[in-house]
């Protein structure tokens, strides 16, 4: 398995994007004068999952049909607090 090097100098100039990648996996070696000095791999957070597909999702309305001035009527009927 090939890891990407990257050196001091470009981390600094593109750390976003850099972090962006380890993010989806990715590990990263930091080098000083072509020499390995650092990791920068994924943190290993048990309950966290990022999929694929983390931030390509639409928003959906939360009611299907206009309430006509009756917010606090429809808010109340969708909880079942009517």
């Amino acid at each position: 398995m090939v890891m990407k090097q990257v050196s001091i100098q470009d981390l600094k100039a593109r750390l976003s994007a850099l972090v962006a990648e380890v993010e989806s996996g990715s590990t990263i070696v930091i080098t000083r004068h072509n020499v390995p000095v650092a990791q920068l791999s994924p943190a290993r957070v048990p309950l966290a999952h990022r999929g694929p597909q983390v931030g390509a999702g639409r928003i959906k309305p939360a009611l299907k049909r206009g309430t006509r001035g009756r917010y606090l009527t429809v808010l109340l009927e969708d909880r079942g607090n009517r």
